[in-house]
Parts: C-alpha cells; sequence; structure tokens
C-alpha cells in the first residue's frame, strides 16, 4: 500500500480522469484564490496557480502526497477564462472558431513530510472547425460551458467544434495523465489498474 494520495481540486474532470486510470485518493478543494498577474507568462500562471493550491493542501495534510494542477486556454497570448455567462461563452467560440489555441496545464505534487516536490506543465494546440451561430448555439446547447477555461470540453460533444488536437488529449481534458502517472510513480502512488 502506497502513501495516502490527495487530489487538491474540485474539478470532476480531474476527478474523472484519474478515477478511470485506477488511482485511490480523497479530493480536498483548497481554499485558494486563483492568480492571474498581467507580468507572468501563462505557463508561469499555471505553475503558480498550481503550486499554491499544492502548499494549501500540503499544510492541512502533510503526510499525503497532494496533486494539484491548473489549467488555461490562450489565445494570441491572452487568457481566456471561465466565461461570466451564455453570451460570453458565445463570443469566446466565435474567436476560437476555425484557429488554434493553446491549452496550458502545470501540476503540483508534493509530500510535506518527507520534504519532496515536483512541478512539470503540458502544452496542447487544439484547432477548432470553422464554427458558424448555428453550430456556436447548438454545442452551447449541450453542455454547461460556465465552468470551462474557453467555453468547452474536449470530452463529451468536443467531436463537434474540435478539428484535431497536437498534444497531449487529457490534459485538455484538464490533467496530463501521461506525465502525472509518471511523476505519482515517483511518489510511491501507483494505479490499482
Amino acid at each position: 500500500m502506497g502513501p495516502r494520495f490527495i487530489l487538491a481540486s474540485g474539478s470532476p474532470r480531474r476527478r474523472q480522469l484519474l478515477g478511470e486510470a485506477g488511482y485511490e485518493f480523497r479530493v480536498l478543494s483548497p481554499p485558494v484564490e486563483e492568480v492571474a498577474h498581467g507580468w507572468l507568462t501563462i505557463c508561469e500562471l499555471t505553475i503558480w496557480n498550481a503550486a499554491r493550491k499544492a502548499a494549501r493542501v500540503s499544510q492541512m495534510a502533510p503526510d499525503a502526497v497532494v496533486l494539484a494542477a491548473d489549467t488555461l486556454v490562450a489565445i494570441d497570448g491572452d487568457v481566456l477564462g471561465k466565461p461570466r455567462d451564455l453570451e460570453d461563452a458565445a463570443q469566446i467560440l466565435r474567436r476560437l472558431s476555425g484557429r488554434a489555441h493553446e491549452v496550458w496545464t502545470a501540476v503540483r505534487i508534493t509530500h510535506a513530510a518527507r520534504g519532496r516536490s515536483r512541478s512539470f506543465h503540458e502544452m496542447s494546440r487544439v484547432h477548432f472547425r470553422k464554427l458558424d451561430e448555428h453550430a456556436i448555439r447548438g454545442y452551447l446547447a449541450k453542455i454547461d460551458p460556465l465552468d470551462k477555461a474557453g467555453a468547452y470540453a474536449a470530452q463529451g460533444h468536443g467531436a463537434e467544434i474540435i478539428d484535431r488536437i497536437e498534444g497531449s488529449y487529457t490534459n485538455v481534458v484538464g490533467l496530463p495523465m501521461e506525465q502525472t502517472v509518471r511523476a505519482l510513480r515517483a511518489f510511491g502512488v501507483v494505479s490499482a489498474k
């Protein structure tokens, strides 16, 4: 039996990815406000936010291996957060239509009792199909875009709007599992599968 494992995230998509991969873990959503400082790059922002979340949960559970992550969507150097409302979601999808954008995720794994931590990041490039107003409204009627950076999800109905993904698909969902599995193994956390 490996060390206790905590996912420091309220994201249902991260829970699902880890659960499907066979990990046993507890969820403890960190009471941390994400920062968006303009002087940090998108990569630096995700690393900073993931590190802050992991540090907070590690303080509450120092004997556990804690995994925290932060994902941002960017186009033309602008970070696209979660939409304010459905009209904002439609506007974001119009901007992404027919173009490529980047999805950045940083992961921080810590084990405070052992004084160990590791950070890594992943960038995937997502190419959207050309979307007309009918396609945008139809897509938004099928999902809840308000809890998703960039107002969309790769899983589920994602094939209706996404032409192709360069890089990790699971990164676009919310956690780059290829790197995550290797990093967790180094901390003694292994899948039950």
